[in-house]
C-alpha cells in the first residue's frame, strides 16, 4: 500500500472517574518527527507510545496529544466517602503518643487528619491501570490512523496515475509531430544557409545541417520520458514508503520536459512540452504527500 503523510484518528475511553482522550496526527516531513503533548498524569506513557509510532510510521511530523478529563461520579446521588477507620486508629494512637511525649504539642485538627494521604478513599488511577487502558486504546488509535493514511495514499497514486497517462498521451502526441517538424526545419535552414552564403555548395550545407540535427534531435529525451514512466507506474504499483523514490522521478521527467522544451522546432512540440511540465509540477505537489 501506498501511504499519504498527512493523517488524523482521535479515541476516548471511559475509566470511570476520569474519560481518557488521544489525538494523533500528521503532516509532511522529510523525516519522521514524533512530538508529544501529554498531560501530566499521562506524560510517563510518552516512551512506550513513542516506540508504538516508530513501528508504523516511516515518514511524517507527527504530534500525539493525550489528557485525562476528571468525570463525576455517576447515578443520581455521589457515592458517600467515609474515612478509613483502621488509618483513623493508627492516627489516633500517633497523636496520643507524640502529646505524652511532647504535652505541650497540639492536637491534630478535623482538615488536618482528613488531607493526611489515604484516610479519604482515593478514586484516582493509577499508573498501572492508566498505561493498560492507554495502551489498548492506542493500538486502536494508531490502527485508525494508519487506515487513514492509507485511503489517502491510495487517492493520491490515483492521482498520479491519472497524470502519468495524460503525459504518455501528450508523448504520443508528440512522436509523429517529430520527423515533420525536423525536416521542415531543415529545409528553412537551408533556405537561409544557401542566401546567407551564395558560394557554400550542398555537401557542406547538407553537412552543417546533419550536424545541427543532430543537436535538436530529441528521440533520447522521448525515449527516457517513456522510461520514467514506466517506473513511475512500477514504484506506484510495488507501494510501501515511495516518497522519495517518486520525488526523485519527478525530478527526472522535469530534466527531459525541459531539454524537449528547449530543442523543439515547432510550436506544437513546444506547447507538448509545456503541457508535460504543467503535469510533472500538478504530479510534483502530490509526491510531497507520500510517505
Amino acid at each position: 500500500m501506498i501511504y499519504s503523510m498527512t493523517g488524523y484518528a482521535a479515541a476516548s475511553r471511559d475509566l470511570g472517574s476520569a474519560v481518557m482522550n488521544l489525538e494523533i496526527k500528521s503532516v509532511n516531513s522529510r523525516y519522521l518527527d514524533i512530538g508529544f503533548r501529554l498531560s501530566e498524569d499521562l506524560r510517563f506513557l510518552e516512551m512506550a507510545l513513542r516506540e508504538k509510532i516508530a513501528e508504523r510510521i516511516g515518514r511524517g511530523k507527527i504530534e500525539c496529544r493525550g489528557y485525562l478529563q476528571a468525570q463525576p461520579a455517576q447515578g443520581a446521588v455521589a457515592r458517600e466517602r467515609r474515612p478509613d477507620a483502621a488509618l483513623l486508629a493508627e492516627l489516633g494512637k500517633l497523636d496520643a503518643d507524640v502529646r505524652s511525649a511532647l504535652p505541650q504539642a497540639a492536637p491534630l485538627s478535623v482538615a488536618e487528619v482528613l488531607r493526611w494521604p489515604g484516610v479519604l478513599a482515593d478514586d484516582s488511577l493509577s499508573n498501572e491501570q492508566l498505561q493498560a487502558a492507554a495502551q489498548e486504546l492506542f493500538a486502536a488509535l494508531l490502527d485508525d490512523f494508519v487506515a487513514t493514511r492509507e485511503r489517502e495514499g491510495a487517492k493520491l497514486a490515483d492521482v498520479l496515475r491519472e497524470r502519468a497517462a495524460r503525459m504518455r498521451e501528450q508523448v504520443n502526441a508528440a512522436l509523429p509531430l517529430l520527423p515533420a517538424a525536423l525536416e521542415a526545419y531543415r529545409e528553412r535552414l537551408a533556405t537561409r544557409l544557401r542566401e546567407a552564403v551564395a558560394n557554400l555548395d550542398e555537401d557542406r550545407i547538407r553537412q552543417e545541417i546533419g550536424v545541427f540535427a543532430a543537436k535538436i534531435d530529441v528521440a533520447e529525451e522521448i525515449a527516457r520520458l517513456v522510461t520514467h514512466l514506466d517506473e513511475l507506474e512500477r514504484v506506484l504499483k510495488k507501494g510501501g514508503a515511495v516518497g522519495k523514490r517518486l520525488d526523485f522521478l519527478m525530478q527526472e521527467l522535469n530534466r527531459e520536459a525541459n531539454t524537449l522544451a528547449s530543442k523543439s522546432v515547432s510550436g506544437e512540440v513546444t506547447a507538448i512540452a509545456l503541457e508535460l511540465k504543467l503535469l510533472i509540477e500538478q504530479m510534483r505537489e502530490q509526491v510531497q504527500n507520500l510517505e
